[in-house]
């Protein structure tokens, strides 16, 4: 069978070179004679493989040494609770919630300490970011939390709030390596890898060293201390080998790629794309402010349910897969992450202005 279109929010699709690398090596990894998926984290191969992954990583990022960089488990949500544990010193921090993501955060956090909505965009759900120039932000607050880029509702900071002086912690999931960002206006980033990066059972976490501290709240698990994982280089306990190993070979496909500036410039023409039909279609419409499109996730309907059922229906049997809408809000959307390829998504305009013609 064809491979499709893979237009899941996550997991998502990962670069075909990639996978054809890692199927040529399932049985004899370079050699060995065995597959990395049985291969001991303790050995020098793999040792070699993960410290490659983090080289390459730092090196797209541009990760400054007083960085550390961490492949964990539990995906993003268990930093949900990993992130108070680890900072909330004072008890008290300040969310912006901008979705379903940083809502479960907040609520999370909200178990450890008293976790303040600074803003909310909840009133017209989620379709925009709200303001963040000045925000109520207090002298007692640990860090400001945000979710970057909103996979359900297709929304994304094009500035980052102004934290007054405040620890910014970020969930960049799923926008994570689909453009350049500079790491030193945050304190703390992370994302699970199952968007843009890798399959899912990877989170990776890229904190500044200050922030890595013995002194977490009281009854933090080992396991979830930051400082237990960033002195054993992620390897307190077996990490998620296989997964990393895949990261490592997308950092390499970025990198071949051109690096972070070429793969915006990809996602740029990619969404543009999209959004363009949308603005001018008679049938469709996008449901984000024009100022806070992602360029990762875009979601649109019909105004129809019926409409919107048969359109997902009709483009799986097209090899368009996975355009249902998150089941909290409907209708459709596409995500088209780094490793969607233009023509993936100029099958899905010519898809739409066809469905379009015939149903109008």
């Amino acid at each position: 069978m064809a491979r499709v279109y893979n237009f899941s929010a996550g997991p998502a699709v990962l670069p075909e070179e990639v996978l054809k690398e890692a199927a040529e090596e399932m049985m004899d990894y370079r050699g060995c004679g065995m597959s990395v998926m049985e291969m001991s984290h303790r050995s020098k191969m793999y040792d070699d493989i993960i410290t490659t992954a983090e080289a390459d990583l730092r090196k797209l990022l541009s990760v400054p040494d007083n960085y550390k960089v961490l492949f964990l488990q539990g995906g993003a949500s268990l930093q949900f609770a990993a992130v108070p544990m680890n900072l909330m010193k004072n008890k008290k921090a300040g969310y912006i919630v901008t979705g379903q993501w940083a809502k479960k955060a907040r609520a999370e956090a909200s178990i450890y300490g008293d976790a303040v909505e600074l803003a909310s965009s909840a009133d017209k759900t989620f379709s925009y970011i709200p303001e963040v120039d000045d925000l109520p932000i207090t002298d007692d607050m640990d860090y400001v939390y945000i979710c970057e880029n909103n996979t359900i509702y297709g929304t994304k900071y094009q500035n980052l709030p102004n934290t007054k002086g405040k620890d910014l912690v970020s969930d960049v999931s799923s926008c994570f390596l689909s453009e350049p960002m500079d790491v030193t206006k945050y304190g703390v980033v992370y994302g699970g890898v199952q968007k843009n990066i890798g399959p899912a059972g990877v989170v990776i976490n890229i904190i500044r060293e200050d922030l890595i501290r013995e002194d977490c709240l009281e009854g933090t698990p080992t396991m979830m201390k930051w400082k237990t994982q960033a002195d054993n280089g992620s390897m307190y306990n077996t990490p998620p080998c296989y997964g990393i190993y895949i990261c490592g070979k997308v950092f390499k496909w970025i990198l071949d790629m051109g690096g972070l500036e070429v793969m915006k410039e990809r996602n740029v023409k990619k969404a543009k794309l999209l959004y363009d039909f949308l603005d001018n279609s008679r049938l469709f419409r996008g449901t984000v402010v024009k100022k806070d499109r992602s360029l990762m996730n875009v979601p649109f309907v019909t105004g129809n349910d019926e409409l919107d059922a048969r359109f997902v229906a009709e483009a799986k049997e097209a090899g368009l897969e996975n355009l249902k809408g998150h089941r909290s809000v409907g209708g459709m959307r596409a995500s088209i992450y780094n490793a969607m390829p233009l023509a993936g998504v100029e099958k899905l305009v010519a898809f739409m202005e066809d469905f379009e013609s015939k149903n109008s």
